[in-house]
């Protein structure tokens, strides 16, 4: 077993017997621990002053419509000192807050803003809860599973009003219901196939 396996394997043993972890693991050379969302400040906060993990490098959301839990937080906080990385998982049942980690990182306060605009999972205790890459008449959360490809709503400049207009989509045809089967799934001839078969003949 390399050194780097052998330190990693006592990181693992020394952070899953943390308080509010549920299950500890090693997903491609990184340690992951998934934690309640009661308990994922308070760890957050232990790996932060007690073990090193002093940046946290990124937030981000995942969507799972069909899980109990449908969203999970994602944190990657990095150890600069060890150069070693930990993401910590967090479930949330959906329109749940989760706490904000801004007290300990502040450059969190964007993360947690663009996990709010774009899944619409609410932060706890963070102070500024405003969208930050949609816009601010923008209706719903795109990147939800459930969220239309179209959108609710389009933009556009009107002439006579000499203003810019938000309306509903309209769409001549209904697009917003997918099967979400390739279109090369049923064919039997690829593009470009059937020359060469004629040319054959």
């Amino acid at each position: 077993m390399a050194e780097d396996e052998i330190l990693q394997d006592t990181a693992l043993e020394i952070l899953s017997s943390l308080p509010g972890v549920i299950s500890a693991d090693r997903e491609r050379g990184e340690l992951v621990l998934h934690s309640a969302p009661a308990d994922s400040f308070a760890l957050l906060r232990t790996l932060r002053d007690a073990h090193g993990f002093a940046q946290v490098m990124d937030i981000c959301g995942l969507d799972w419509p069909e899980r109990p839990d449908r969203f999970e937080v994602v944190y990657n906080l990095l150890a600069v000192a060890r150069n070693e990385r930990v993401r910590v998982i967090v479930p949330v049942p959906d329109s749940e807050p989760v706490a904000s980690v801004s007290s300990l990182w502040p450059s969190a306060t964007w993360w947690e803003r663009e996990v709010w605009d774009l899944f619409g999972i609410p932060f706890d205790g963070l102070a500024d809860q405003r969208r930050i890459l949609t816009d601010y008449g923008f209706e719903g959360h795109p990147l939800r599973k459930d969220f239309p490809l179209t959108g609710y709503l389009e933009v556009h400049y009107d002439a006579e009003r000499k203003a810019v207009v938000y309306d509903k989509v309209k769409l001549t045809q209904e697009f917003r219901n997918f099967d979400f089967l390739s279109p090369w799934e049923g064919m039997t001839t690829l593009p470009g196939d059937e020359k060469a078969r004629d040319g054959a003949k």
